[in-house]
């Protein structure tokens, strides 16, 4: 009988890395197996009241999407955490959650998808928020004020139920915005409830968030 741990489990890595950089660090991964990734284009907040008033706390990111089998991701983890020196502080991080299955790639086929999606004991875990546009820096400030550290926004357009609106007949999706962060598993309880209780987000067409472990992360501890 086949055990959890005979399965080929794959995990996706999320590294969140200056502008300019996401085609580096996906060189870097392919180094050592990942077979290839998307970079999207997001901005990361930083929490410091001088850079508020001069309106330069954004900051351009660049987010590099990767899957590979899990022992080839925490390869690829350890090598751009030593390339790039992910422990220094605004060097960027870099952190991989479970999947449970693939479709759609002919390097990372997964015939048989890992029921338990790599589930193991963790110290992170990875909220993602999606909220109308224009409501992403009110997220990251209640989410701050309840621990969170930082986070990165990235834009996108919805298309659910609650989603559109007519203009002359016509549907129109909203833009919305979605905000990354990763924080201590004892923490994100307190950032979800914050978030729900700021942007009633039970409400239908408020907005969304998921929560995910995280098997392991790089360029969260401050030095």
């Amino acid at each position: 009988m086949e055990t959890i741990t005979e399965k080929l489990c794959f995990e996706l890595i999320y590294a969140i890395v200056s502008e300019g950089m996401g085609s580096r660090v996906l060189r870097t991964a392919k180094e050592c197996g990942v077979t290839g990734g998307t970079i999207l284009l997001g901005r990361g907040t930083i929490c410091n009241p001088i850079l508020e008033r001069l309106a330069l706390s954004d900051v351009y990111k660049e987010i590099v999407m990767m899957v590979a089998p899990r022992e080839k991701v925490h390869v690829a983890l350890e090598k751009l955490n030593k390339t790039y020196k992910l422990h220094k502080r605004n060097h960027g991080i870099a952190y991989s959650i479970p999947v449970y299955g693939i479709c759609g790639s002919s390097t990372c086929r997964c015939d048989d998808p890992d029921e338990y999606g790599g589930l193991e004991e963790t110290m992170y875990q990875s909220i993602i928020i999606i909220v109308d546009k224009g409501r992403a820096e009110a997220v990251v400030e209640a989410a701050t004020q309840a621990g969170a550290r930082g986070a990165t926004i990235i834009n996108a357009r919805g298309s659910g139920i609650h989603e559109t609106s007519k203009v002359f007949s016509m549907e129109i999706e909203p833009e919305k915005e979605i905000v990354l962060m990763v924080t201590g598993k004892d923490q994100t309880e307190s950032i979800v409830d914050s978030i729900r209780e700021d942007f009633q987000i039970d409400e239908p067409g408020k907005g969304i968030i998921f929560v995910q472990n995280v098997s392991k992360a790089y360029g969260l501890a401050e030095e």
